[in-house]
C-alpha cells in the first residue's frame, strides 16, 4: 500500500468499547495461569498462557525483547510545596544509555516534565539517604523543544551512579490508564523475567506471562529464542489523537540486535514468533536497514535509523534474507558484534511483514498505534478477536490477559 493511502486511514476505524473494569489493574499471582487467546488465521479459541509451548510448532524461533524497565520517575519538591515530577525518556548526554547510567557525577536526558507551570527557573534539589550517607541531586533545565526538556542531573556523591540513583529515588512508571500510584510488588511484576538491559519507560507486557518454567517447557520441546532490546518510550501509551495517520507522529525508540540474533534469523527454516509489538517492531526494522545498507554500504551509524513512512515509499524491495545478510556483512566490516539503531516504525493496515509468522501479545487500548499493527497482521478479523475476548471475560492492557495470533493469510 502507498504512502498516501495509509496517511489517509481514519483511525476511528480502529475504536471499539472498553469499559474500565475490563482494564486489569493488577496482575494474576501466577503469571502464566492468564488466559491465551488462540486465533490460527480463522479460528479462535481459549488455553492458558502455561500451555504454550504445547501450543507452537517444535523448530519455532521466540523473539523476545530483553528490556528493562527504570525508575524514571523523579518526584522533586519545591520549597514553595509544589511537586514536580521529571519523567525521563531518554539519555541525552552521554546519548548511550549504558554509558550515561555509568556516570557518576552528572549526566543530562530528555524528559517530560509534570506540573511544568511551577518550575519556570533555577535548579530543583532532592536530597536522601543511602546506607547512612546524604546524596544530593540536583536537576536544572537546559533547553525545551515542545513537550520535552534537556534537564542536566549532577550528585554529590560520585559512589553511587545514575542507574543507581534512578533506582533509589525514582519511582516505576506504570501505565497512565491503571488510574493508581505505583506499588512495591510492581518492582516485580512489571518486569518480564528475562529483562536484562535497563532504559524502558514502560514493559513489553507481552512477557509478563513467562515464567521460569515456561521457558524451560519450550528449551525442552526444542523450540529456540534469540533476544533483541528496544527500550519502550512513553509514546507507547499514546492513544492517536489526530482523524487520520497523516497527523500523527510515531516516537523514536533505542534498538539494538545482536549478531547472534541476525543469524539466527537468517538460517532459521521453522516459524518465526515474536513475544510482543516492541519485537515485531525491532525485527521489522531490520528489513529496512538491510534495504538502504544494499544500496549504500556506506552509511554512517546514525544514518541507520528506520523512519516512520519508510515502508510505504516507493523503493525497490529485497528479499529479508538478503537484508540481514547486508547488516551482517556491515557488521563484519565495522568489527561489530551488535547493531545499534533506531526505530520509528509504523505498522499499520496496508504494511507487507517481513519475518514473523506469529505474534504473542496483550489486548491493547483502542485507536492506538499497537491495535493498528494487530490489524495489519490479522485484518479485519481483529474486530473478531477483541469481541471474543470482551465476551469471555478477557483481561485488558498491560497487567491483562494474552494471545497467540498466526498471520492473517488472505
Amino acid at each position: 500500500m502507498k504512502n498516501e493511502t495509509i496517511r489517509e486511514l481514519q483511525i476511528s476505524q480502529y475504536n471499539y468499547h472498553l469499559p474500565d473494569d475490563r482494564i486489569a489493574k493488577y496482575p494474576l499471582q501466577q503469571r502464566d495461569a492468564s488466559k491465551l487467546l488462540l486465533y490460527d488465521g480463522t479460528k479462535i479459541s481459549t488455553a492458558r498462557f502455561g500451555e504454550l509451548p504445547e501450543l507452537l510448532p517444535k523448530g519455532s524461533l521466540l523473539l523476545f525483547n530483553n528490556t528493562r524497565v527504570i525508575h524514571a520517575r523523579l518526584l522533586f519538591r519545591k520549597e514553595t510545596g509544589a511537586q514536580i515530577e521529571l519523567f525521563c525518556l531518554s539519555p541525552q548526554d552521554p546519548a548511550d544509555y549504558i554509558v550515561n547510567f555509568q556516570q557518576r557525577r552528572q549526566c543530562s536526558w530528555q524528559c517530560m516534565i509534570g506540573n511544568a507551570k511551577r518550575w519556570k527557573e533555577g535548579a530543583l534539589l532532592m536530597q536522601f539517604s543511602v546506607d547512612g550517607g546524604l546524596v544530593n541531586l540536583k536537576a536544572e533545565k537546559s533547553s525545551t523543544t515542545g513537550n520535552e526538556t534537556i534537564v542536566q542531573f549532577s550528585w554529590d556523591n560520585a559512589g553511587f551512579n545514575f542507574s543507581e540513583l534512578l533506582e533509589i529515588a525514582g519511582k516505576l512508571p506504570i501505565p497512565p490508564y491503571l488510574n493508581r500510584p505505583s506499588e512495591a510488588k510492581d518492582d516485580e511484576t512489571y518486569q518480564t523475567v528475562y529483562s536484562r538491559l535497563e532504559g524502558s519507560v514502560a514493559a513489553p507486557t507481552a512477557g509478563l506471562h513467562f515464567t521460569g518454567e515456561v521457558m524451560e517447557k519450550l528449551h525442552a520441546k526444542g523450540i529456540r529464542t534469540a533476544e533483541v532490546t528496544l527500550h519502550v518510550g512513553a509514546g507507547t501509551f499514546r492513544p492517536v489523537k489526530s482523524d487520520t495517520l497523516a497527523d500523527h507522529e510515531m516516537h523514536t525508540e533505542f534498538i539494538s540486535v545482536p549478531k547472534e540474533t541476525i543469524e539466527q534469523l537468517l538460517h532459521h527454516s521453522g516459524k518465526v514468533v515474536m513475544v510482543g509489538t516492541t519485537s515485531m517492531r525491532t525485527v521489522e526494522s531490520l528489513y529496512y536497514i538491510g534495504r538502504k545498507l544494499g544500496v549504500n554500504p556506506g552509511l554512517l551509524a546514525d544514518e541507520l535509523g528506520v523512519r516512520q513512512w519508510e515502508p510505504y515509499e516507493d523503493t525497490a524491495e529485497i528479499a529479508p534474507r538478503e537484508a540481514l545478510r547486508n547488516i551482517l556483512h556491515y557488521l563484519e566490516e565495522h568489527g561489530l558484534e551488535c547493531l545499534i539503531s533506531s526505530t520509528q516504525l509504523m505498522i499499520a493496515p496496508g504494511y507487507e511483514f517481513h519475518f514473523p509468522d506469529a505474534i504473542i501479545t496483550n489486548f491493547h487500548q483502542p485507536q492506538s498505534t499497537l491495535l493498528l499493527l494487530i490489524s495489519a497482521f490479522v485484518g479485519d478479523d481483529w474486530h473478531k478477536i477483541y469481541d471474543y475476548a470482551m465476551q469471555n471475560d478477557y483481561r485488558f492492557l498491560s497487567y491483562g490477559d494474552s494471545s497467540l495470533l498466526w498471520k492473517k493469510v488472505e
